[in-house]
């Protein structure tokens, strides 16, 4: 599994990661020191007031709506190739793509059509036997 920073991007706030300032996260989604000190804040003064200042897209005009669509279509790529890398791992435990589709709640099939193409050393469903 790929855990270089430098590779990846902050889910919140689009910034690159770098190797000498590592991104925190997991399952796909990663964050910036800058953004975990200002969500850190949300939070402490969620849980002094119990209040939600409400959500930041609701302030912006609409270039900013649209400046971050591409960060979200970056984001969604980079939480795509994690479940790619998951995958992987997966079948390299040999669990079956049956397993697999059912802990993602697709068919076996389904789940072999869309990963093992990115899998080249694995073979075809149809020409082998798979457990589950």
């Amino acid at each position: 599994m790929d855990v270089d920073s430098a590779k990846k991007r902050c889910s919140f706030c689009g910034e690159p990661g770098r190797a000498d300032l590592p991104l925190v996260g997991g399952l796909g989604a990663f964050m910036c020191g800058t953004c975990v000190d200002y969500y850190g804040e949300v939070v402490a003064a969620f849980r002094q007031s119990g209040r939600d200042n409400g959500s930041p897209w609701e302030e912006m005009s609409d270039p900013e709506v649209l400046g971050k669509l591409s960060m979200i279509v970056r984001t969604g790529a980079q939480v795509d190739q994690f479940l790619l890398e998951w995958v992987q791992l997966a079948r390299s435990r040999t669990l079956s793509w049956a397993e697999i589709g059912r802990a993602l709640g697709i068919s076996r099939q389904a789940a072999w059509e869309r990963f093992a193409r990115d899998m080249p050393d694995l073979e075809d469903p149809h020409t082998r036997t798979d457990a589950g």
